[in-house]
């Protein structure tokens, strides 16, 4: 029987070998770190598109433990407000239900005086019969039920009659009423329509062309664009004027939200950008560029605005304020949080605190506002309060980021990093009483083009972009005013032509409603 042959390994090799395999083996270790943490981010990703299709979207901190009473019980109200006079109605034999005074209906149906009501008499049978006159009626009783008509239009007939002055003999023409476009078989309140449906309520055009056609009413859709194109470039000084009102504002909040415009290119439309800028006399306007880069804001700002912008993260903002010695930037905590809150699941303790704290100070803010506090009180308020917040807020960002456990790729890393690198921009609500934490005001009439985008999708050239911004421009600012976008524009496009070009920034909303909100011109 033959001996087994053994491998033998000298004892000299035996070094070599074992720094080969503990190097291969930290480079398994290593791959598989990064596979875990790739897992992790998948993980995370997925749960975030979960929350975004199925839960809430709110990244509101619950119980944020800051009581208004403690920080300023004598500022504060000692009283409630009265309460709002109720009306009870009894709900089918169950307990009765409270309903504000103008409500005409157990079913909680109110409306404005304005709405009108068409008054239906019903005739008993009792007093058709041939015993009529055996009943008397002693009362009424009086319901309300909500209706509606189908969207109908209807034909103006004008009647102008023509005058033979009899000595002269000379044949008089009576003039017609005064129309926007001359020579246009379209009234006012159709215009207005037409704008108020497509671009506050969201109806794009081919739809309203439809509904005409439903109620016997056959025009081409050109001509119903045509209209809207005309109305809009009536409406674009205005809002030049407005902008320049905005500019002048010593607080400017600006973003940017994306836009499909322009001809299809290799079967996809191509991207354009809406920059809306909220000024400091609650006036919005949006203007339109292909591009998303720093010269728009270059061409809109540089040498025309000086004061505080106030914008989110992004790099083009912050390349700006540098080249620019008479502009602050403050940047927004709202992006900050989003951030802590989207990476919850890579240190729930550490991130839940980091929010804790945002919460506090959102709290604080709030508080100032119901006190209607401003100018140095607010300030020394914030600093009282805030700012010792704040300081932690960083201080605790500092420690975090400074874990060995935190990878560059971890989305908390990510957090912190975009925190602490916006420490000064983040801090200047603390010195400056008229700006704002967030850019949440401005966001909110991003919103309404947002909402758009899901019914026109998208603007089949720049200069529909561009009306878009026009008049969103508008709508925004008539709703922060609390103007009837109908009443102005019905008066607007009625007094245009004769207004003096000198005076257009009296047609800005915020100025209309001063000079014309009073009596309005109607249709």
């Amino acid at each position: 029987m033959k001996n087994a042959q053994t491998n033998y390994i000298p004892y000299s090799e035996h070094a070599a070998i074992t720094a080969e395999l503990t190097a291969r083996l930290d480079s398994i270790q290593k791959q598989l770190d990064k596979l875990k943490e790739e897992n992790a981010a998948l993980k995370l990703a997925i749960k975030v598109y979960k929350t975004q299709l199925f839960g809430s979207k709110s990244e509101k901190t619950l119980n944020a433990p800051f009581a208004q009473n403690d920080l300023f019980p004598e500022a504060l109200p000692s009283t409630l407000p009265p309460a709002q006079e109720k009306t009870e109605y009894l709900h089918r034999g169950k307990a009765k239900k409270t309903r504000p005074h103008n409500c005409f209906t157990a079913n909680g149906l109110r409306f404005s005086s304005d709405v009108p009501v068409k008054v239906e008499r019903i005739t008993p049978a009792e007093l058709l019969g041939e015993n009529a006159k055996d009943y008397e009626i002693i009362s009424t009783d009086i319901s309300y039920k909500l209706a509606q008509n189908p969207s109908s239009y209807y034909v103006i007939q004008y009647e102008v009659p023509v005058l033979k002055h009899k000595p002269s003999q000379v044949i008089i023409s009576t003039a017609k009423p005064d129309q926007v476009f001359d020579g246009c078989s379209v009234h006012i309140t159709l215009l207005v329509g037409l704008i108020i449906e497509k671009f506050l309520y969201h109806m794009p055009l081919y739809r309203q062309h439809q509904r005409m056609q439903q109620n016997g009413i056959f025009v081409s859709r050109a001509s119903l664009t045509q209209w809207v194109k005309r109305v809009i470039e009536l409406l674009r000084p205005i809002v030049d004027a407005q902008l320049l009102s905005v500019l002048q504002s010593k607080v400017l909040a600006m973003d940017e939200t994306p836009i499909k415009a322009g001809k299809p290119e290799k079967r996809a439309m191509k991207n354009g950008w809406l920059w809306p800028l909220f000024g400091d006399k609650n006036e919005v306007v949006f203007t339109y560029n292909k591009s998303r880069g720093r010269g728009h804001i270059d061409a809109l700002l540089l040498d025309k605005f000086k004061g505080t912008l106030l914008t989110d993260g992004y790099a083009a903002y912050s390349r700006f304020v540098e080249q620019c010695e008479d502009v602050i930037q403050a940047q927004c905590w709202v992006h900050a949080r989003r951030k802590f809150y989207e990476s919850r699941e890579c240190d729930e303790s550490e991130v839940d605190h980091a929010l804790k704290l945002i919460a506090k100070l959102y709290a604080i803010d709030a508080s100032i506002k119901t006190a209607k506090m401003a100018g140095e009180t607010r300030i020394n308020f914030r600093q009282l309060h805030s700012a010792p917040l704040v300081k932690e807020f960083f201080s605790c960002c500092e420690q975090q980021n400074a874990r060995a456990d935190l990878t560059p790729k971890n989305k908390f890393k990510k957090a912190l990093a975009y925190a602490l690198s916006r420490q000064a921009e983040m801090r200047v609500f603390l010195f400056n009483p008229d700006v704002a934490m967030d850019t949440n005001h401005l966001e909110r009439e991003i919103r309404p083009i947002t909402l758009g985008r899901k019914n026109w999708l998208f603007c089949w050239t720049d200069l529909g972009a561009e009306h878009l911004a026009i008049i969103q421009s508008l709508l925004a600012t008539l709703k922060l005013h609390k103007i009837n976008p109908v009443v102005y524009l019905t008066d607007v496009l009625q007094r245009v032509s004769t207004h003096p070009a000198s005076q257009v920034a009296d047609l800005t909303p915020r100025m209309w409603k001063k000079k014309f909100g009073d009596c309005p011109l109607v249709a």
